[in-house]
């Protein structure tokens, strides 16, 4: 019998588009390769300017109103016809409301771009010549049109117009409160012609580990089609290839489909780990499929997978019920972001950039990235690099911020969607929970939408108004159950028990989402340790990026200033300019040219997150009394040039609170914090029973309380030296008396080391004599902690606000090695945001950061000349 390996064919190149469906007058055009969409395709032809630029993206909504075709000609593959051979149209993802056409004939349909297809062709092509048509119709105008025909359903969308809700897109699209309204449409995802007489596919790894963790029952399945005997199945290690299990499996061979599955026992696994734990171990299943007389394999496919135990702690205890990761018994402290799509245009990112930022959070010492559902799934090569870097993965299910419907043909729609992702990305074990959605329980709070948790009838929750409950605790953690059962599922994100709040904030259980900084209540971000919780999963502070983004987006430099009618299109925020202001004004002195003003955004993002991060990572506290379990910041990166809560831009370029994260979150680290005293309310008490603006001013700078403690997230205690010292910010000398201790620093936890101690500091102005800010010394606190006499971590806490305080020349001096890769910063007396320029081309190790007089700060530069780079600090 002649059998025909597996072979695909990319349907990659020879793309055409036009506007309209397939009887359309409209010329066609030529289009980029596959993947691709109809924006780049315009811009490609110059049909449409950037949208990315000035205020374009108003002179491009059209496109998402109109029906657009795209055409494609191709040969059939070279053994089409051959005998016992399947020829099939593979379509990895259309988006969204896609007709297929092929030779003239429908063969498709599909209105979720979220889910692949696969069209038998065989015996239905032209040996020579085949016409592939797709039409796109308007996600937009469809999505109105399932409004209009479901109105036994309450839609309630949030950040965008309501046509969203039943389609079944990336919600993005539709605009949001960081990024632009582009209703993109096209093959976004590959198209092959797939010719085979035999296919394996979606190979899925599950595991028991021993309670041990040194070995692992493992059962591997893979489903197959076609001409087949039997199926082979080999674990290797990933970077030896040294073979560890195998077995082959027969199969019925009258059938012509099935599951095939392997049961294995491996003894001496090694584990997969976080970053900073251990190593990444990785192996590869290797699946072979074998044809009746054939002893070589007619199919071959492979997926990586790692041994790892994740486990949620969610247990009573002093605060309510915990919230925290356990990875191979070690509870995991999870520092990290939020990502949204790397590009409003989806097509234009490569694996090479998805790898890329994977890398960046490693670098950065994040623990944890939460990919948010109101993007993608996104691309193999991010999950990958996960797992090769030791990122967690926190995946959101693909709805955001709405009251989804669940008529009959959108739950067909979701679970298909939903097996289909989640047997791609099943393997990974970077991926460690499954979360059913981004804010909808907040939707039902917010509306008063039905909801009784000790209701456990699935089919009665599609009889209220809130119906997605539905899809979020009962088909999606079915999906999740059934298709990896090494991967954990939480209903939401935020989420606590049913019966606690989410959209007013309960810190006793759960994840959740603290916005009464920036949105809400609009708190001091001084005030942020205090409006933790179990775990943090969205928070966040807006700032600007470099100003070099900036000019990449903004093409009149008479639009180059801040509230210019440009940048306030491009910051989506509600209110942005008020909130923005009121939080620089309470902090700083505002300097309204460009590059000093969004030098003190990013310096106020920085420490509103420095803030945060030390604060929320010191309730990590011991084993048994975890607090807090984890931070999530709001967010990594951005889609397109604007002013976000983000902490890189849309080049990958990080905002000086990168580096404040990445400086909070290593391994061992020190902190110091002054005990907040807010400088416009007097907080109501027994004799004040109401706030009030009678404020003793002195406090800020006199008889200051704060604490110092050590954060360690190794698994070895440490012993080593605290030195605390106040360093006058007029002249830089020491003032008042140091402290000192030997400390023994506890694994994986934190040390206090200071507990509402004084600073003791000569020359304090007698309470019953007016009080002089002239003849006031203002100081920093300056902590310091060495291991083995080595110099280990540092940090600095201010006087706030920073605008009280007056900087004459602090004597910053900076040396460069020879070989012009490392600069050396020092400085004679403290100093305030210290941030060098960044732009794509530079890579720095560290930035925005304080200095004082006696520790010098070296900074690596790669990508270029570290001579080049031009600086900025507060009050420069």
């Amino acid at each position: 019998m002649a059998l025909v390996p597996h072979t695909s064919t990319p349907l990659k190149t020879g793309w055409t588009f036009k506007q309209g469906d397939r009887s359309s007058t409209h010329a066609y055009l030529p289009a980029r390769d596959v993947p691709t969409e109809i924006y780049r395709d315009l811009l490609k032809n110059e049909q449409i300017a950037d949208p990315f630029n000035d205020l374009n993206e108003l002179a491009v909504q059209w496109v998402g109103d109109e029906t657009w075709t795209y055409r494609t000609i191709f040969a059939a593959p070279s053994r089409y016809g051959t005998a016992n051979t399947v020829t099939r149209l593979r379509f990895q993802g259309l988006d969204t409301f896609a007709s297929v056409y092929l030779n003239g004939h429908k063969a498709l349909e599909s209105d979720n771009m979220f889910v692949e297809h696969e069209v038998d062709v065989s015996g239905k092509l032209e040996l020579d010549e085949n016409v592939l048509e797709i039409v796109f119709e308007s996600a937009r105008k469809k999505g109105r049109e399932l409004v209009e025909q479901h109105k036994e359903h309450r839609f309630i969308v949030h950040q965008t117009e309501i046509s969203r809700g039943p389609v079944r897109k990336a919600q993005f699209h539709w605009g949001w409160d960081w990024g632009p309204v582009l209703m993109a449409c096209g093959p976004w995802k590959p198209v092959s012609i797939d010719t085979w007489s035999c296919q394996l596919s979606s190979p899925g790894v599950q595991y028991e580990l021993s309670q041990n963790l040194k070995s692992a029952e493992v059962k591997v399945k893979v489903g197959w089609e076609g001409v087949v005997a039997a199926i082979g199945f080999t674990i290797l290690k990933k970077d030896s290839l040294e073979a560890v299990a195998e077995q082959k499996v027969d199969v019925n061979t009258d059938d012509q489909s099935g599951l095939a599955e392997a049961t294995m026992a491996i003894n001496d696994i090694e584990l997969w780990w976080p970053r900073g734990y251990g190593q990444q171990s990785l192996y590869t299943i290797k699946i072979q499929a074998f044809a009746p007389d054939h002893p070589s394999p007619i199919h071959d496919i492979s997926q990586q997978f790692g041994f790892r135990r994740a486990e949620l702690i969610t247990e009573p205890d002093s605060y309510g019920t915990s919230f925290y990761f356990r990875i191979n018994d070690i509870d995991i402290f999870c520092g990290g972001s939020c990502w949204i799509p790397g590009d409003a245009f989806l097509t234009r990112p490569s694996p090479r950039d998805s790898r890329a930022w994977a890398k960046l959070c490693a670098d950065g010492n994040q623990t944890m990235l939460r990919v948010w559902g109101g993007g993608i799934y996104e691309d193999d090569e991010l999950y990958n690099a996960a797992d090769e870097y030791g990122v967690l993965i926190w995946q959101d299910f693909m709805f955001a911020c709405a009251n989804y419907p669940a008529y009959p043909e959108y739950l067909k729609s979701v679970e298909l969607e939903a097996t289909q992702n989640v047997r791609r990305l099943r393997n990974h074990p970077s991926i460690v929970i499954w979360a059913g959605n981004n804010e909808d329980y907040q939707i039902v709070e917010r509306y008063g939408l039905q909801y009784d948790p000790d209701d456990k009838d699935p089919d009665s929750w599609l009889k209220t108004d809130f119906p997605a409950r539905y899809i979020y605790e009962y088909l999606l953690p079915n999906v999740v159950k059934q298709e990896c059962s090494n991967v954990l599922y939480h209903p939401s994100s935020p989420f606590g028990n049913g019966k606690s709040t989410v959209l007013k904030v309960d810190p006793t259980i759960g994840d959740i989402h603290q916005w009464n900084v920036w949105h809400g209540t609009m708190e001091p971000y001084q005030r942020l340790p205090d409006l933790g919780g179990r775990f943090v999963s969205e928070f966040g502070m807006e700032a600007y990026p470099h100003v070099s983004t900036l000019e990449s987006c903004i093409t009149r430099k008479e639009d180059l200033y801040p509230g210019s009618m440009v940048m306030d299109f491009h910051n989506k925020a509600i209110g942005h300019e008020r909130r923005l202001i009121s939080y620089l004004a309470e902090n700083f002195r505002i300097r309204y040219n460009l590059e000093n003003f969004a030098h003190l955004t990013q310096v106020m993002q920085s420490d509103a997150l420095t803030w945060a991060y030390k604060s929320w990572r010191r309730q990590w506290n011991t084993p048994g009394d975890r607090k807090c379990g984890g931070v999530l910041v709001w967010q990594l990166n951005d889609c397109w040039q604007t002013m976000s809560w983000s902490v890189t831009d849309i080049h990958g370029v990080p905002k000086p609170a990168f580096y404040a994260i990445k400086r909070t979150m290593r391994p061992i680290t020190i902190g110091v914090q002054r005990k907040y005293q807010s400088w416009t309310m007097r907080p109501a008490d027994e004799l004040w029973q109401r706030d009030t603006g009678h404020i003793d001013m002195r406090k800020l700078w006199q008889d200051v309380e704060h604490d110092v403690w050590i954060a360690n997230s190794t698994l070895q205690e440490v012993e080593g030296v605290v030195t605390v010292r106040y360093i006058s910010i007029k002249t830089g000398e020491e003032i008042g008396t140091r402290a000192s201790a030997t400390v023994q620093v506890a694994a994986n936890g934190t040390t206090n080391v200071l507990v509402d101690h004084v600073a003791q500091i000569n020359h304090v102005q007698h309470p019953n004599e007016p009080f002089d800010s002239s003849k006031a010394d203002p100081f920093v606190i300056h902590a310091t902690l060495t291991i083995n006499g080595e110099y280990a971590t540092s940090d600095i806490a201010w006087p706030e606000p920073i605008k009280y305080l007056s900087f004459s020349d602090p004597g910053v001096q900076l040396r460069y090695s020879e070989d012009k890769k490392t600069i050396s910063v020092s400085a004679a007396k403290p100093v305030k945001g210290f941030v060098f320029a960044e732009n794509p081309r530079s890579h720095l190790s560290d930035n925005g950061f304080d200095l004082v007089p006696g520790e010098t700060r070296d900074v690596q530069v790669e990508g270029f000349p570290a001579t080049a780079l031009t600086w900025r600090y507060i009050e420069m």
